[in-house]
């Protein structure tokens, strides 16, 4: 049973969330004109109560070890199709969406340049919580129950400000989703503590190989049998933060069909290189080379259940969706001033029809892409099968979100083709959701 310790962390966390909402939707905020340093007040209480939410849940799970592998509940079943958030995910996207336009964004051209992400801002966005959401609330989570819509929504806010960074900051979280999910006692033992503390190690899937035609359930990475342990061979292309994680999921084919694996980047017969891409150059994408890599039994994660790794691939997919919807949001927002503000012939070209309806192609390609994707992450959240619709959101997102960013270039005419204006850099970044696998997950 739960102890009286994190009985009383839970209802004061729960209090003060309750404080925080009314406080939220207080008119009396605005009439005081408080409503800036009230939210700033949000970011930090809501930020700082998952920190306190996580030290409580460490502390228990020292007492108490773990039988079975701990795993978050399912959110209740319900016929009703409402996507609208809640209370919780409402005050967490727009605190993610504050630190991207205000923090994220400033900086995306410099990392853009650099194909790296500043260390300072990485550490921020630890300070967020983002590897908590997917834990369970036993090992120091801070969500009780299962929510990839809630990642969903934190992901696509995150990547309002800059898509590369965003996929930099997220791609541990997927790490820490793909244990709780699918590891076991030990495994969670081993490694989720260090998910929910203060510093998160760097960590990413690895399913994408550098193939033509590359498909993710056909992986040419192999894993052989020898002596209890596991062999490793292969590539792996286009792995954000290659150079720092600490940890990979690594797939590979093993006994004929895919798998995933753990792989810590101490494991000899392991290299790595960098990969610049097109976009996504903040993400410091890379190779990862393995070379008769050696590795346990334990390193098998899902015990191999082609279900597990189904699953992997879907939700990686999903997170893709999420990073197109922020990138598609920013370029909209962004377009939307430019043609109103920029003036031909003595008016604003948004006065012409050719410049509107194309804005709103925009708007209304990006809500179809939005709704198809947080219906299928709401079929994750209640254990409905839910590769169709992730199939739908992926199509949808790969081919009306480099639309859109060819619209936005084509909007500002030859101001578009410059470093000038952030739409170049989205155009590029939006090109991913259609070719990256893995990598992040919801």
């Amino acid at each position: 049973m739960p102890s009286r310790q994190q009985n009383l962390a839970e209802r004061g966390m729960a209090a003060g969330l309750r404080a925080i909402n009314w406080l939220a939707s207080s008119e009396f905020v605005d009439r005081v004109h408080l409503r800036d340093q009230a939210e700033r007040l949000l970011y930090s209480g809501s930020k700082n109560g998952m920190r306190v939410a996580a030290r409580a849940g460490r502390t228990f799970q020292a007492a108490q070890r773990l039988g079975k592998p701990a795993r978050q509940a399912r959110a209740r079943r319900s016929d009703l199709f409402d996507l609208t958030p809640d209370d919780e995910q409402q005050m967490l996207s727009e605190s993610v969406r504050e630190f991207a336009l205000e923090r994220v964004r400033p900086a995306a051209v410099e990392a853009d340049a650099a194909c790296a992400a500043p260390a300072e801002l990485l550490a921020q966005a630890g300070e967020l919580g983002l590897t908590m959401i997917g834990v369970p609330e036993e090992l120091g989570g801070a969500v009780a129950a299962r929510s990839a819509v809630t990642s969903a929504l934190v992901t696509e806010a995150l990547a309002q400000g800059d898509a590369g960074i965003a996929v930099a900051c997220v791609t541990a979280a997927g790490v820490s989703t793909a244990l709780s999910l699918w590891g076991d006692a030990d495994q969670q033992a081993t490694y989720l503590p260090e998910f929910v503390g203060e510093d998160p190690p760097p960590a990413a899937l690895a399913l994408l190989e550098p193939h033509p035609l590359f498909d993710p359930f056909e992986p040419r990475t192999r894993a052989r049998r020898a002596n209890g342990d596991f062999v490793l061979d292969g590539v792996k292309s286009l792995v954000p933060r290659v150079a720092d994680d600490k940890l990979f999921v690594v797939a590979a084919e093993l006994d004929e069909r895919p798998a995933l694996f753990l792989v810590e980047s101490k494991a000899g017969g392991l290299s790595v290189e960098p990969e610049p891409a097109m976009g996504l150059r903040a993400a410091a994408t890379g190779r990862l080379a393995l070379d008769g890599v050696r590795i346990g039994a334990q390193a098998l994660l899902g015990e191999a259940d082609p279900r597990v790794y189904g699953e992997c691939v879907h939700l990686g997919r999903l997170g893709w969706c999420a990073v197109a919807l922020g990138c598609g949001r920013a370029v909209l927002d962004y377009v939307t001033t430019y043609v109103n503000d920029r003036v031909a012939f003595g008016e604003p070209i948004s006065n012409r029809q050719a410049v509107a309806f194309t804005v709103a192609n925009i708007a209304i390609e990006l809500e179809g892409m939005r709704l198809a994707t947080l219906r299928a992450a709401g079929r994750v959240d209640q254990g409905l099968p839910f590769a169709r619709e992730a199939s739908l959101a992926r199509r949808l997102c790969a081919e009306h979100g480099m639309t859109i960013g060819s619209d936005g270039v084509q909007l500002l005419g030859g101001h578009g083709y410059t470093k000038e204006h952030p739409v170049e850099r989205w155009y590029r970044d939006l090109r991913a959701a259609g070719v990256m696998e893995g990598a992040l997950i919801l």
